[in-house]
């Protein structure tokens, strides 16, 4: 049997539960994307493409949270992979665009998968209601105005 992941100690504070518990899962996702060679960095900013369409690079910046630099980083790799591509606005031939490419959409696709076995894997231990409520818990961490609100804050 494994270890448990949080002492009880610590896992007393809910913040450091979902800290260790975070840290944990990003391991394991990036784990599940390095044989598409992306990594969840690349996977939000093709989810956001995909949903939005195409999005200037400082708008995708700010919306998931990525710094400038570092998101022209994930651009370049996912433009190297044909998965996304860059073009001027025409409505604003100052500003950048980036759009998901067909390619990117078959990947995305088969990130989706990847993450949705992994879910099941690692969330086994939770019935569907439990998995339910856990999601609708922590959606209501990240949209509310609290946790956006202290991370913008200790960001800048």
């Amino acid at each position: 049997m494994a270890q448990v992941l949080v002492p009880a100690e610590i896992a007393d504070h809910t913040t450091c539960l979902l800290s260790r518990l975070g840290q944990a899962m990003y391991r394991l996702t990036e784990d599940v994307f390095a044989p598409f060679a992306l990594r969840t960095r690349h996977y939000t900013v093709l989810t956001l493409l995909a949903a939005s369409g195409p999005t200037g690079q400082h708008a995708l910046s700010a919306a998931l949270r990525i710094d400038p630099a570092t998101m022209v980083s994930v651009i370049d790799d996912l433009e190297a992979l044909s998965c996304a591509e860059r073009h001027r606005d025409i409505l604003d031939r100052r500003r950048i665009l980036v759009a998901i490419t067909d390619k990117g959409q078959d990947t995305l696709t088969q990130m989706d998968a990847a993450l949705t076995e992994m879910n099941d894997h690692l969330l086994a231990d939770l019935d569907s209601a439990q998995r339910d409520t856990l999601h609708q818990l922590l959606r209501t961490l990240s949209d509310g105005p609290t946790v956006p609100a202290a991370l913008d804050r200790a960001r800048s």
